[in-house]
C-alpha cells in the first residue's frame, strides 16, 4: 500500500535552493544581491517581465522567476537611469524572487545599485533565452511536481521501470538482487520516491540516504554499486509497470491468459499492474524479468494474448476464414 495516497505538492523553494541546485546544469553565476538568496519563488514558472518593464503591471507574474533576455535588456538599457530605477522598484515592491540575464548580458547601474539596496539577488547564465527557459522550466517543474513514497522496489529492466511491491518479508529485494545478477539495475530498494512531471510521467528514484544500498533479510546492507559495478544502479526511471509480489494460497486464481488488464494508480496515473504469487520453487526474478519484456512488446503494439484469441476464435468459427 502507498505511504502517501495524496501526492505532496512543493509551494515554494528559495532562490538559493535553485541556485545551488541547478547552478552547474543551468551555468549560473551570482552576478549581484546575496542578501537576496532567501527570496522565494513561489510558481512553478518562468515569466519574461517584457511589459512591465514599459510600466504595465497588470496580470504581472510577480511569484515567478523573471528572465531578461536579449529583447528585455535592449529596451531597457534605451530607459534613463531615472526611469530604469523606477521601473526595477515596481518590481521589487511585487516582491520578485530573483532576475536572471540570459547570454552573460552586462548589467546597468541601476540594475546593480537596486539589487545592492534591495537584497535583490540577479543572476546571469551564457545560454539564449530559450534554451534557458526550456531547461529552467525542466528544473522548476521537478521541485513543484506532486510527489508520494511507495513501499516497494524500483528496477529498470531493459529499458522498462518496473516497481515492486508487496507486503514486507514477501522478497521483493530478494528478486530485486536476482534481476541485479541477470545484469539489470536498481533504481530504489524498499521504499521509493515518487513524482509526477508534466502531469503525465512518473519519475522513480531513491532517497539520499540509502541510495544504492540494498536491504536483504540474513545478509544486511549491500552496497549495490561497488558489489555490481556503477551499471548496476541509477538515480531515477520512468514507472512503466507496478507488479505485486502476494503469497500464494489454494484458494488464489491466477490469471492464465494476460487478456484482462488491471491498473495501479500512482498520483492519478494508471500504470499497468500484474499480480504474481509467490510459491516455492518460483523463479519470481526470471517471471519479472518476463512480464517487464511483455510490457515492452505491448507499449510497441504487439500483445501476445490477444493475438493467440484471435487466432483461437478464427479457428473455432472457420466458416469465417
Amino acid at each position: 500500500m502507498p505511504i502517501q495516497n495524496k501526492g505532496k505538492k512543493k509551494h515554494s523553494i528559495t532562490v538559493d535552493h535553485f541556485f545551488k541546485t541547478y547552478q552547474q546544469r543551468l551555468g549560473l553565476k551570482l552576478l549581484v544581491g546575496e542578501k537576496g538568496l532567501n527570496r522565494v519563488i513561489r510558481e512553478g514558472s518562468i515569466n519574461r517581465p517584457a511589459l512591465a518593464l514599459t510600466g504595465f503591471f497588470k496580470y504581472f507574474a510577480n511569484k515567478r522567476l523573471q528572465v531578461f533576455g536579449s529583447a528585455e535588456m535592449t529596451y531597457f538599457k534605451t530607459l534613463s537611469d531615472n526611469r530604469q530605477t523606477e521601473i526595477l522598484n515596481k518590481l521589487v515592491d511585487r516582491s520578485i524572487p530573483c532576475i536572471v540575464v540570459s547570454r552573460n548580458f552586462r548589467l546597468t547601474k541601476s540594475m546593480r545599485d537596486i539589487a545592492e539596496r534591495r537584497r535583490l539577488t540577479i543572476l546571469s547564465t551564457p545560454m539564449i533565452t530559450m534554451n534557458f527557459i526550456n531547461a529552467a522550466t525542466l528544473c522548476i517543474d521537478n521541485e513543484f511536481a506532486p510527489t508520494t513514497t511507495e513501499h516497494g522496489t524500483t528496477m529498470d529492466i531493459k529499458g522498462v521501470g518496473v516497481l515492486i511491491r508487496g507486503d514486507s518479508g514477501v522478497g521483493k529485494s530478494e528478486c530485486a538482487l536476482a534481476l541485479i545478477e541477470h545484469g539489470f539495475s536498481l533504481v530504489s530498494d524498499d521504499l521509493t520516491r515518487i513524482k509526477l512531471l508534466d502531469e503525465r510521467e512518473l519519475m522513480a528514484s531513491s532517497f539520499e540516504l540509502n541510495r544504492g544500498y540494498m536491504e536483504c533479510r540474513g545478509l544486511g546492507i549491500v552496497d549495490i554499486a561497488k558489489m555490481f559495478g556503477i551499471r548496476s544502479f541509477r538515480l531515477q526511471k520512468r514507472i512503466d509497470l507496478v507488479i505485486s509480489l502476494k503469497e500464494a494460497s489454494p484458494n488464489i486464481i491466477e490469471d492464465r491468459t494476460g487478456l484482462e488488464q488491471s491498473f495501479y494508480e500512482i498520483l492519478g496515473i494508471k500504470v499497468p499492474h500484474i499480480k504474481l504469487y509467490v510459491k516455492p520453487g518460483r523463479d519470481i526474478a526470471r517471471l519479472v524479468e518476463v512480464v517487464a519484456m511483455v510490457q515492452a512488446l505491448k507499449t510497441m503494439g504487439y500483445d501476445s494474448a490477444k493475438e493467440f484469441n484471435d487466432k483461437l476464435i478464427a479457428h473455432m468459427n472457420p466458416e469465417k476464414k
